[in-house]
């Protein structure tokens, strides 16, 4: 796989409003695991659509990771142009330091938001054009990655090879527990 999507829950789904939230930690700990695996087989691009959430927790394992792995690259392809208007100066500020630290950056559509059509775009345009996706999505949990899982599976029976890996709660507590057994060695 050259090219995976990543995407998954946005902050505020999982209940996350500060960026020193113990969560976020396992989360990006669980990505980076999953990353660095995929860049052991020659992973090339990260591509997020730069939601505030998992895709910028992932964007900024990513930026990590690109000191160990030199072909790896970060793509942010937002579903329209300036989508972090709204968010707050701190918000707006991690964004554009991570933004600016990617290796492409771009939006589907060349206008603000004007509807909901452009979320759907955009998930056709990622999905077209990568190899497989990473999910932070748990079934019991239901959130805005349904419909991300839903057209990834539909995309998935007609594109040969195209993988899915999702990231359940259960996967993320294994993680939180791996790490408090290390602290306590």
């Amino acid at each position: 796989m050259k090219q995976v999507l990543i995407s998954g829950y946005r902050a505020t789904e999982l209940g996350i409003f500060s960026a020193k939230h113990p969560g976020i930690a396992i989360i990006k700990k669980a990505l980076r695991k999953q990353i660095s695996a995929l860049a052991e087989d020659g992973l090339e691009w990260v591509i997020v659509s730069g939601g505030w959430g998992v895709e910028l927790w992932a964007a900024e394992v990513t930026i990590e990771l690109k000191a160990s792995y030199e072909s790896l690259r970060l793509a942010i392809i937002t579903p329209f142009l300036d989508q972090e208007e709204n968010w707050n100066e701190q918000k707006k500020t991690t964004y554009a330091e991570i933004a600016a630290r990617a290796d492409y950056v771009n939006a589907i559509s060349k206008q603000k938001y004007a509807g909901p059509w452009q979320f759907k775009a955009r998930d056709r345009f990622l999905l077209d054009n990568s190899e497989g996706l990473i999910l932070i999505y748990d079934e019991e949990q239901d959130g805005s990655p349904r419909y991300l899982l839903e057209l990834a599976r539909q995309h998935a029976e007609i594109t040969p090879d195209y993988r899915i890996i999702t990231i359940s709660g259960q996967d993320l507590q294994s993680v939180a527990e791996e790490e408090q057994l290390y602290e306590y060695e």
